[in-house]
């Protein structure tokens, strides 16, 4: 017998407030070095959609907060669980702005969004450890790899991990890259289980390239000169698509092989939502790594409806499967799927999943 770390709750949500490609008609957009682009609107949307295939994403309502919906998904994912919220060991919320108030870019981290979901939930146990982290787009699943080592370790029995994220509020209205970004949360209760069969999180593994992709994803001054004094996401997308193209596939192999799985026994690949043109061609390299043919079928993907909500990307999927709300890609016990995510930093993060 075995400890492993099995998900027993998902939770999620996604704001009401859609916005569609439509609502970036009116912006204006410059270039980095202040220029104004020159381009019509309709056509730069319209080439935003194809480079990203994202028609709309979700914006929180006014009156939420990072911390709020990051508490409606957990309030979910632990009914779902059937647990008490007392008996959680760990509380780890991944996130990367904190709390940002409505008509506001100020980063609001003190307590902890952990620590504040901890109190919204009514949670009174002192022994339940609550504590943030910021790791880019792939906080979520390092929360999930950092919460199974405490798991197996046995000094913990039961973890809440969150994804949460309100990107819309951080973003340069005149920086064509801000269509991107979207809000949500996504949880999952973790628990121990003892087991004969390798069962749960099965493998993983991280790695940061700071020295050469700490500058990919960055905070600047508006790209519209003399707009205001704020600072807002910046990316350099190209540098970004490449690092991804070059690394993340074999983060993935990597951790397949740890595991001692091939990719032909893999049901379902969960990569983070972060352009949909690039997560396929990720794919694609993945496939091409083991000399298959690709299937782009073992990919679900919501970034054309959901846009790019960082943290909460990877969680919300996963909910959204386990609900069944995705038909097609219905997941059943003993299936084994990995979950992969790649952001500022530059991080990559990967594990091998049993249901």
């Amino acid at each position: 017998m075995r400890t492993y770390s099995v998900i027993t709750g998902t939770g999620k949500y996604i704001p009401k407030r859609r916005v569609g490609n439509e609502a970036f008609l009116q912006n204006e957009f410059y270039e980095a070095d202040g220029r104004k682009l020159e381009k019509d609107n309709q056509e730069i949307v319209g080439k935003f959609r194809e480079i990203t295939t994202i028609a709309e994403r979700r914006y929180v309502e006014d009156q939420f907060m990072t911390s709020d919906i990051a508490t409606f998904a957990a309030e979910q994912a632990i009914a779902d669980a059937g647990i008490d919220p007392e008996t959680l060991d760990y509380i780890i919320v991944a996130h990367n702005f904190g709390d940002v108030r409505h008509g506001s870019t100020r980063v609001d981290m003190v307590p902890s969004l952990a620590a504040r979901v901890k109190q919204k939930l009514g949670i009174e146990n002192p022994a339940t450890v609550a504590y943030d982290v910021i790791f880019g787009c792939p906080g979520w699943l390092q929360g999930l790899i950092q919460a199974d080592y405490f798991l197996r370790s046995g000094d913990a029995k039961r973890a809440l991990v969150i994804g949460a994220e309100t990107l819309s509020r951080i973003y340069d209205p005149h920086d064509r890259d801000g269509m991107i970004y979207a809000d949500g949360a996504g949880a999952t209760v973790l628990e121990a289980r003892e087991s004969e069969l390798p069962t749960g999180i099965l493998a993983h593994g991280t790695r940061s390239d700071t020295l050469t992709g700490a500058d990919m994803l960055y905070m600047d001054g508006s790209y519209k000169p003399g707009a205001d004094q704020e600072l807002y996401l910046k990316m350099y997308g190209r540098k970004l698509y490449q690092y991804a193209l070059e690394h993340v596939p074999q983060a993935i192999k990597a951790c397949l092989e740890k595991s001692g799985m091939h990719l032909r026994d893999i049901k379902k690949v969960l990569i983070h939502q972060a352009n949909g043109k690039m997560d396929e061609a990720i794919l694609i390299r993945l496939f091409r790594l083991y000399d298959m043919e690709p299937d782009l079928e073992v990919m679900p993907m919501t970034i054309d409806w959901l846009g790019n909500s960082s943290v909460a990307t990877l969680p919300t999927l996963y909910d959204i499967i386990q609900r069944g709300e995705m038909p097609e890609h219905l997941l059943q016990p003993g299936d084994t799927i990995v979950f992969a995510s790649v952001g500022a930093g530059m991080h990559i993060n990967a594990a091998v999943y049993r249901l």
